[in-house]
């Protein structure tokens, strides 16, 4: 059985919206949370005072507690980690939406009414990404349970979404006549808060760090310091190691109407990485 562990960021003004999953095995994501709360231990002691979740744009900008560790020492902290997470033989999905492109296609009435919201959207891009990489798995160890961060006034919707999914969305995972919907992802989705669930915290940290470098390629925000673009860019790079089969979220021939949809609000950079 597997484990999505997901966490979005960019849902506020921001221009940019990402929406990151952490597949894990169950078999072996006890190693993973036991290496992050090691992490974590291991930053309070650095900064002399314990602290109950990561806020990953906090940190990255030095504010708050963070202002007692320099650039260099975050810089070096964010390295270990992700250098750490690419050695393991978890997998990563993600979702990303241009959110100008995502308004002017719901004023023209192309988006569907299931997925009316980005966190929907992205939300339910995961879903069926998971699905079209999961079905043709040889000895597939077992189904997907997806775990979000608690989202208050999606998640009545986006249950019955998934419980109920509707007949477009089959093309996107090439659906056969007598294949149930949705068949690799158990039930409904569950909502956590993600203080309690640190795999929740793990997808926020890596997810920034996507959301980050659509901003810089894209040229809407500028580098806060220099070479800033590079560093992120390897960065994503090495996230992006981990990602299941690119053509599985970001098609980039022979698309459906259904991955279209995804296609076309995604930011540029995305599309071509």
């Amino acid at each position: 059985m597997k484990l999505c562990y997901c966490d979005e960021t960019g849902t506020g003004e921001e221009r940019f919206a990402v929406l990151l999953g952490v597949v894990v095995d169950a078999s072996r994501m006890h190693v993973t949370k036991s290496d992050w709360s090691n992490f974590l231990s291991d930053l309070s002691i650095k900064v002399g005072q314990e602290f109950q979740e990561l806020h990953t744009r906090h940190f990255y900008k030095g504010s708050g507690l963070w202002n007692k560790l320099s650039g260099q020492q975050r810089s070096d902290a964010i390295d270990f980690f992700i250098d750490w997470f690419a050695e393991r033989k978890h997998h990563i999905v993600f979702s990303a939406i241009d959110k100008t492109r995502f308004n002017r296609m719901k004023d023209e009435s192309k988006i569907p009414c299931e997925i009316d919201t980005v966190w929907k959207t992205m939300g339910f891009h995961l879903v069926l990404s998971v699905q079209k990489n999961f079905q043709v798995e040889k000895k597939n160890k077992g189904n997907t349970i997806f775990i979000f961060d608690e989202e208050v006034r999606e998640e009545t919707k986006f249950q019955k979404l998934l419980l109920n999914p509707p007949e477009w969305s089959d093309s996107y995972y090439g659906k056969k006549r007598k294949q149930e919907r949705l068949c690799q992802i158990i039930d409904a989705p569950y909502f956590a808060d993600s203080k309690n669930v640190s795999l929740l915290q793990v997808a926020d940290f890596l997810a920034y760090f996507v959301r980050r470098h659509i901003e810089i390629s894209e040229k809407v925000l500028p580098e806060k310091y220099s070479n800033e673009g590079q560093k992120v860019a390897h960065w994503f790079s090495k996230i992006k190691s981990r990602t299941i089969p690119y053509q599985n979220m970001y098609p980039k021939r022979q698309r459906c109407h259904a991955a279209d949809l995804f296609w076309e609000m995604a930011p540029q950079c995305i599309r071509n990485a």
